[in-house]
């Protein structure tokens, strides 16, 4: 039936009104499916009294909570259109999104209330202000009989980080959200409504929503959903809730790895975990699979909803640094310029196709018209295939290192300097070189800010592994590496800081 996700809590209803669906982390606060259903129709209602309507934008800034969720499944009972906002933005980028998107409604909590009125501040006319926690206490909206032809109107807006200009809006669709839930509850083991995750990593991020809790509900599984990640207090959780399935970005696993009695903890109910959202350090990977987890990682982009590419537990060791193959429900490609698929083994741009992928950029059809060339959606992601189909993510195209006429792919280089027992973090960028082009600069951050290791042994650590124009020709040591939400290496800001220039070199 061509539903949209605002039907998601009254089908779950009808056929396990007493399930758990959501959990308040802090409080342990316990939303059954049938209480889930009234409480966004009651927020379905408050909008409407609002003035919000079909195709309307209602704007979402807050920390995650079940009323986050409750909002954004409302806003699509209605037919409006949610827009996550990051709510790390300063209220001037705030205030570029509401204008983009056209927000009619801002629903914010109290934390963020001066972040929301500064940013609408200058706005003409300025979003209406709805309180994030106020609870529904109107006549509950029900979802019409049935709620038909919705599935390829758009849902949500999700604002990309713009860390290479103004942020584009990428429009998600109900058939987009719900071709993501059936790629994700048919991977690796799978996701049940037996099922439990924490939404921990923030829902204004693709991953988050996308990757674990919009499945686990379509599944009918219960959410537990906490504000902030706090290492040890959410293994504390994953342990009292019995959290079964995992999502978190590399940068929260790698701290997991960090608290110190990790080994001594215990996760019986746990069967699967996930990294995504940026590359993972074979370390961290090991580290987990050391522990007998059944650890697998991911590829996906807001822009494909966001699953694109899984690596099965079984495949981990045999095929580590993959990123795996195609989800069920999307084609794949490597290609080259012209557009033609690469052999086996050759660098190509990760193109694909499928039901998952996004409807376009918020108002940019140029850029819409770009990204869909020949009906396929280009990543910018440079990889290479095997002979059984598994890709290796090497870079963005825009990261690639071009040094003395050979390309250097800068994850590579990551990989092997997570490796070295003094690095706790790095990132590789490509800077000005008057001989070379451009040479490799390791920015890292010391696993003991007191003993940081010797730029001369990182480079001999490097030049042990890898090829000598690979190695770094420089390194510099920092306190840690600038990061988006979403866990993503700001490249640019390196560059800024340690090149001057925020722009890859000119080719």
């Amino acid at each position: 039936m061509d539903e949209g996700i605002g039907a998601w809590p009254a089908r779950r209803a009808e056929r396990s009104p007493d399930a758990v669906a959501l959990v308040d982390g802090p409080t342990g606060a316990r939303t059954s499916y049938a209480e889930l259903d009234e409480r966004v129709g009651a927020r379905a209602g408050r909008l409407a009294e609002l003035g919000v309507g079909h195709g309307d934008r209602v704007a979402l800034l807050g920390e995650n909570s079940p009323a986050y969720l409750e909002w954004l499944f409302a806003a699509a009972r209605l037919g409006a259109i949610t827009v996550p906002v990051n709510f790390r933005l300063s209220a001037s980028e705030v205030a570029y999104v509401l204008t983009d998107s056209g927000a009619r409604a801002l629903v914010r909590s109290t934390a963020f209330a001066p972040l929301a009125d500064a940013a609408c501040a200058g706005l003409d006319p300025a979003p209406v202000l709805v309180e994030l926690a106020d609870e529904p206490d109107g006549p509950a909206l029900r979802e019409p009989e049935p709620t038909t032809g919705r599935g390829a109107e758009p849902c949500v807006i999700m604002y990309t980080s713009g860390t290479t200009g103004a942020p584009k809006g990428a429009v998600l669709t109900h058939d987009n959200m719900l071709w993501n839930a059936v790629n994700m509850l048919s991977a690796g083991p799978g996701m049940a409504s037996t099922d439990v995750t924490i939404a921990a990593a923030p829902l204004f991020h693709i991953g988050a929503l996308g990757i674990s809790a919009l499945p686990i509900l379509y599944a009918g599984g219960t959410v537990v959903v906490v504000p902030s990640f706090d290492p040890a207090g959410f293994l504390d959780l994953m342990a009292a809730e019995r959290v079964t399935t995992q999502f978190l970005v590399p940068a929260m696993w790698a701290a997991l790895t960090r608290v110190p009695d990790l080994d001594e903890r215990s996760f019986p109910a746990l069967r699967w975990a996930i990294a995504g959202g940026a590359p993972c350090p074979l370390t961290v990977i090991e580290r987990f699979l050391g522990l007998g987890w059944t650890f697998t990682e991911g590829f996906g982009m807001t822009e494909l909803s966001p699953s694109a590419l899984f690596l099965d537990a079984a495949d981990v060791v045999s095929h580590a640094g993959s990123v795996g193959r195609p989800f069920m429900h999307l084609d794949a490609r490597l290609v080259d310029e012209a557009g033609e698929d690469v052999e086996v083994g050759e660098v190509g741009e990760l193109v694909l196709r499928g039901p998952s992928v996004f409807a376009g950029y918020w108002n940019r059809p140029e850029a819409t018209a770009e990204a869909m060339r020949g009906g396929w959606f280009h990543t910018g992601d440079l990889g290479v295939r095997d002979a059984q189909g598994f890709v290796t993510l090497v870079d963005r195209r825009k990261d690639m290192i071009i040094t003395g006429g050979e390309n250097v792919y800068p994850i590579e280089v990551e990989q092997v300097l997570h490796r070295h027992p003094g690095v706790a973090d790095v990132a590789v960028v490509g800077v000005g070189d008057p001989q070379w082009g451009e040479s490799v600069l390791a920015v890292v951050v010391p696993a003991d800010p007191d003993a940081p290791p010797a730029a001369d042994d990182v480079i001999a650590f490097a030049r042990e592994h890898i090829a000598h124009f690979k190695a770094p020709r420089r390194v510099e040591v920092v306190g840690e590496l600038p990061r988006n939400a979403t866990g993503k290496l700001l490249k640019r800001t390196l560059r800024e800081q340690f090149a001057g220039s925020a722009a890859t070199v000119s080719r």
